[in-house]
């Protein structure tokens, strides 16, 4: 949800200068399926269908990269995002 909220904002703010200059690198891929099986159904034959997606993240980790924007989007933007994961974040510059 996070990326769809950069994504949205960017095409929504500031269209053709994102689309000529502007990257965005997600860096955090879901691998990991979750499982579950249906209500109401017997113990045994197997594992249940995957029904989502996660993404483990540990502390530290970059969760987005942005280039060819300029500092007060990008930090609009990264705030924007912050509310979407239900863990603290925090907004760093490279220089």
């Amino acid at each position: 949800m996070a990326r769809r909220a950069i994504i949205g904002h960017f095409h929504r703010a500031m269209s053709g200068q994102f689309r000529r200059n502007g990257k965005i690198w997600v860096r955090v891929l879901a691998d990991f399926p979750i499982t579950g099986k249906p209500t109401e159904v017997r113990m045994g034959r197997g594992k249940g269908n995957p029904t989502g997606w996660v993404a483990r993240v540990s502390t530290g980790q970059i969760l987005f990269e942005m280039d060819g924007v300029s500092l007060s989007n990008a930090r609009q933007v990264a705030t924007l995002a912050a509310h979407k994961p239900s863990s603290s974040t925090k907004f760093v510059q490279w220089s």
